[in-house]
C-alpha cells in the first residue's frame, strides 16, 4: 500500500460557492457580496470561507495519495484576488500551488481557475474561449468562460479544459439549448487541440449543470474519444448536490480514453466524490447535503453548496 500511494496522485474540480471578495466591482453584480450588501459579506466571513474551502482542498484524496490533489479545477471565484488567497493560506502553503485565471464576461461576475501543485504540474500555455449565447430578447447573455490549460504533468503533456455550464434558474429544459451549445464549444477546443498534438491527453471537468446521463453530456460530449467515470457513480445514486431533496452529479470529470492505453504513462483508477461527514449539514431541510455559507440570507458558516469530486491516477515509477 505505501509504494501505492507513493506513485498515485489525483486531479480534483470543486465548486467552491460565490467565493467574492467584499470588495464592490461596479461592472458586476457582486452588490450581494459587499459589506453593506444583502449577505453582509465581510472580511470576517471572507477569511474564514477561505479557511473552509483551503481545508477541503487539502484533505481531498489523502486516503490514496501522500498529497491534496495535484491540479484542481475551480469555478465560482470572483478574481484572481480570491485564489491568491486560497493558495497562499496556510492550509495550502507548503503545497507549493500556483494558479491560472482569466476575468470573463459572466454578469455576475465570477470566473473559472486552475490551481496546480508547481512541483509536478508546469503550465506550458493557458487560453480562454468565450460561449457566445443570446437571450430570449436578443441581448448577450454573457456566462462564464471555458478554461484550457496546456502543461507537463509528470512529464506528461496534458490540455485541462475547465467548464461552468448555464444554469438551469429557468428551467431545465427552458435553458438546456444553453448547455449543449457549451458542449458543442468542449468539442470544438478538443478539435483544435488535435491539430497541435497528435493523440491528445484531455481532462474536461466542471460544474456542467447536467447529470452525465444528460442529452449535453451523454450525446454531445462524450464523443467515442471520452470516458466519463461519473457516470457509473451516478447510476449508484451519487451526487454532489441536492435539488428539492434530489440527489446531482454536477461536477464531472471526463477523461480522454488514452489514459488507458498499455503505454501510457498514466493510468486512470478511479473516480470519488469527496463527500465526507463534515462537508454536510446535520439538521433542517439541507439535512446530509453539502453544509453551504448560506441558506436564503441566513450566513451558515459551511463550506460550499456542492460536494467536489476526484480521480486516482497511477503513475509509473
Amino acid at each position: 500500500m505505501k509504494n501505492r500511494r507513493k506513485n498515485t496522485f489525483t486531479v480534483g474540480f470543486y465548486n467552491v460557492e460565490n467565493l467574492f471578495d467584499t470588495v464592490n466591482n461596479p461592472n458586476t453584480a457582486d452588490d450581494d457580496f459587499t459589506p453593506n450588501g444583502k449577505h453582509r459579506w465581510n472580511k470576517k466571513k471572507y477569511y474564514q470561507k477561505i479557511r473552509k474551502i483551503t481545508s477541503v482542498i487539502s484533505q481531498i484524496g489523502k486516503e490514496q495519495s501522500n498529497l491534496p490533489p495535484v491540479i484542481v479545477g475551480l469555478v465560482e471565484v470572483e478574481n484572481a484576488t480570491v485564489v491568491k488567497d486560497l493558495v497562499r493560506h496556510k492550509n495550502l502553503l507548503k503545497y507549493n500551488y500556483d494558479y491560472v485565471h482569466f476575468e470573463s464576461n459572466d454578469e455576475r461576475g465570477i470566473d473559472v481557475s486552475l490551481i496546480y501543485n508547481r512541483n509536478f504540474f508546469i503550465e506550458l500555455s493557458s487560453k480562454t474561449y468565450s460561449l457566445n449565447l443570446i437571450d430570449d430578447d436578443g441581448s448577450p447573455d454573457y456566462t462564464r468562460d471555458v478554461l484550457v490549460v496546456k502543461g507537463s504533468l509528470y512529464n506528461e503533456l496534458v490540455y485541462i479544459i475547465i467548464n461552468h455550464w448555464p444554469s438551469r434558474r429557468e428551467g431545465e429544459e427552458e435553458t438546456k439549448h444553453k448547455r449543449i451549445k457549451a458542449a458543442e464549444l468542449n468539442q470544438y477546443i478538443i478539435e483544435e487541440i488535435k491539430k497541435e498534438t497528435e493523440n491528445p491527453k484531455i481532462l474536461i471537468m466542471g460544474d456542467f449543470n447536467d447529470n452525465p446521463t444528460s442529452e449535453s453530456i451523454q450525446n454531445h460530449l462524450v464523443s467515442e474519444e471520452l470516458y466519463n467515470p461519473m457516470k457509473e457513480l451516478y447510476k449508484k445514486g451519487k451526487g454532489t448536490l441536492t435539488y428539492y431533496k434530489e440527489w446531482h452529479l454536477f461536477d464531472q470529470i471526463i477523461i480522454s480514453k488514452n489514459f488507458f492505453d498499455s503505454n501510457s504513462y498514466h493510468s486512470f483508477l478511479k473516480a470519488r466524490v469527496f463527500a465526507k461527514d463534515w462537508l454536510r449539514s446535520h439538521r433542517g431541510k439541507y439535512k446530509n447535503s453539502p453544509f453551504r455559507t448560506y441558506i436564503g440570507p441566513w450566513h451558515q458558516g459551511g463550506y460550499s453548496d456542492h460536494f467536489p469530486v476526484y480521480l486516482t491516477f497511477e503513475k509509473e515509477e
